[in-house]
């Protein structure tokens, strides 16, 4: 008797495509070491969306990158089985994009590697929190072409790094991340 059972709720999800099985002018140049692991087709525009060692890319059908993010500078992201959608923000904080990836191709391995690749640059992450709408966030990530370490601050809403409790607050997380990974330990006072 098996230890659990699979069972498909709604549309039958598509079956798994090779990720290197693309149309010829989608197909990207990928830098030494590169490989597409995953790939789907957003529903609305058509782009396709391209997971690989390095990166996110949308990139048309014409073979355009419109979106290219290294995978250190992907923030968060979420998938809604019930929208069919990746949603995802980014560390600039300026917005996010969402794409719905159902009809044409499914999503295939799209939400897993997304996961497993943004998970693959955290290093250490602390959160720093002196009450409401008084946050941030300092983390230490691997550039993954190189395996260099970054360091990103991400202020959540409010005062942010004016308000000088939370900037101290904030400047001593980043000297002792940065002492555990070995960076200089004397970071800049103002937020990257």
């Amino acid at each position: 008797m098996p230890l659990w059972r699979s069972r498909t709720i709604g549309a039958a999800p598509k079956p798994e495509r090779d990720p290197g099985d693309l149309p010829h002018a989608v197909r990207p140049t990928l830098a030494r070491g590169e490989q597409v692991l995953a790939s789907a087709q957003e529903d609305g525009t058509g782009h396709w969306l391209l997971l690989t060692t390095f990166c996110l890319r949308e990139v048309a059908d014409t073979g355009d990158v419109l979106l290219e993010w290294p995978w250190h500078e992907v923030d968060t992201g979420a998938w809604d089985p019930d929208l069919w959608a990746l949603a995802v923000t980014f560390v600039d904080q300026l917005g996010g994009r969402q794409w719905v990836l159902q009809r044409r191709t499914g999503p295939g391995m799209v939400p897993q590697v997304f996961r497993e690749r943004t998970s693959a640059t955290v290093v250490l992450m602390r959160a720093v929190d002196l009450g409401p709408r008084r946050t941030a966030r300092v983390t230490i990530r691997k550039v993954l072409p190189t395996r260099e370490l970054v360091e990103q601050v991400l202020w959540g809403r409010g005062p942010g790094e004016s308000d000088p409790e939370l900037a101290a607050a904030v400047h001593a997380v980043r000297v002792d991340l940065r002492d555990q990974v070995g960076l200089p330990p004397n970071p800049p006072v103002t937020a990257d």
